[in-house]
């Protein structure tokens, strides 16, 4: 007599050519987050929609390129694609009958999801806070970009106080989504409660029917619309929707048999939600594309939102489901140079942020902490120094393609060695923490 166990039982779920665009848009995504941030450094006022209010726009400025420089809608674009696969394996099982082994799923995948989002990111900090207290961002607190020094850490004031920042970072990453020693993980917090929403809301409907189902994410979706949620909330149930569509074979039927309708309805689809992501950041008023962007948010985002977090994830959700009715852009989404990034995008999302601090700030500012002394004015007073310049601009052309492959070349090392590890740890605590499926009542006896 043998035991089969629950999880051996279960139906085998590809997901492969479901999702595989998803990873090369991701992949995308995260190499916009890199240039967005050295945008911020070193070119902030891309982030208008011109020079100023007389002055006309610089080329990216403009709706369209100026989505190469922007990183919002790649947060929105996370948080879609974490509600889509984290919904698509759970959702084919269901509507495939096997809803208990898509419970026993959820289940698992919400534990292995939390270990495996929190390792990687306390590996992250920690090498960020080793490189502060040893004084890796010396420069970067005294260069002539805003975002570099405001985004700086200062060591701390004795050996006990380090310890102390250390672990108060690593609670408050997902307590308020604060980290000094790396600032942008402050997202980490809100993609792991997405997820965490996306679990709880599959189990709540493992039993539902799937057009009520989908109702269901429709009416999260509004709820979270109107309750301000723009970052994490309307993009998750937007994300859920999509993978309900993908098993749907209504919906799959009739896109087969209008080929023609959805290719131009993907397409414009894919045009209106470039447009609509473009809306700028900072003053909106100085270009007339963007201030119509502006009078008509007015009109549908609840009162008080904020538009450049509400136009981001709206032009996202609209792009994306233009992507996803067109056979074409999915197949070159899934491209093995665009699912390679994909691969490597999480790695590239901890470690560029402290790469600009310190590798990228001293191939542009030079090694020397302190600025050069100005001299002194006409009655003989030393003039204060001031930020640290470019060392040159000539520079930039050297030095951000070798930085970008530097940062490709070490997220490639963290995703081959460091996240086996994490993956390693998650399951070892996994199989001392989680019962034998072998007890299970449904487990099954063969003679």
């Amino acid at each position: 007599m043998g035991v089969i166990r629950l999880e051996e039982m279960a139906p085998t779920v590809r997901q492969g050519r479901e999702s595989n665009w998803a990873d090369g848009l991701r992949g995308i995504a995260s190499l916009l987050v890199v240039t967005a941030h050295i945008t911020r450094s070193l070119a902030p006022a891309i982030l208008s929609p011109a020079m100023s209010e007389s002055l006309p726009p610089f080329i990216f400025q403009l709706p369209f390129l100026r989505i190469l420089f922007m990183g919002r809608p790649s947060v929105a674009i996370f948080a879609i694609l974490s509600g889509y696969v984290n919904a698509l394996k759970p959702i084919k099982q269901t509507r495939a009958g096997h809803t208990d082994y898509a419970l026993a799923g959820v289940a698992k995948s919400a534990f292995r999801r939390t270990g495996r989002f929190i390792i990687p990111a306390i590996l992250a900090t920690t090498l960020s806070w080793l490189v502060c207290q040893f004084g890796g961002y010396s420069l970067a607190k005294n260069v002539e970009s805003a975002w570099i020094r405001d985004t700086s850490p200062v060591p701390s004031a004795s050996f006990a106080g380090a310890f102390y920042d250390l672990f108060n970072n690593l609670i408050t990453t997902w307590t308020n989504g604060g980290n000094d020693y790396d600032r942008i993980q402050w997202t980490l917090c809100y993609l792991l409660r997405g997820s965490m929403l996306v679990y709880l809301t599959l189990v709540a409907t493992a039993y539902v029917q799937p057009r009520y189902r989908m109702l269901i994410y429709f009416t999260l979706y509004v709820y979270y619309w109107k309750m301000g949620d723009a970052v994490i909330g309307i993009n998750i149930y937007a994300g859920m929707l999509l993978a309900e569509l993908t098993f749907d074979p209504d919906v799959q039927s009739h896109v087969a048999d209008h080929p023609h309708i959805y290719s131009f309805l993907s397409t414009s689809l894919m045009f209106l939600g470039t447009f609509v992501l473009s809306y700028p950041e900072e003053h909106p008023e100085w270009a007339r594309w963007s201030t119509g962007l502006l009078h008509f948010g007015r009109h549908i985002f609840p009162e008080g939102a904020e538009f450049a977090r509400y136009y981001p994830a709206l032009g996202s959700e609209i792009l994306i489901f233009g992507i996803f009715f067109n056979p074409t852009a999915k197949r070159l989404l899934s491209s093995s140079m665009l699912c390679g990034l994909g691969k490597v995008s999480f790695a590239v999302y901890l470690l560029h942020a402290p790469l600009i601090r310190s590798l990228l700030t001293w191939m542009l500012y030079g090694t020397s902490s302190q600025p050069l002394s100005p001299g002194k004015d006409d009655n003989g007073n030393e003039i204060p120094p001031g930020w640290i310049p470019l060392s040159s601009r000539w520079m930039l052309f050297l030095a951000l393609p070798l930085f970008y492959f530097l940062l490709y070349r070490l997220a490639h090392f963290w995703t081959a060695h460091v996240d086996p590890w994490c993956a390693r740890a998650v399951n070892w605590v996994e199989e001392r923490v989680f019962r034998d499926d072998s007890r299970l009542e449904k487990s099954v006896l063969l003679a």
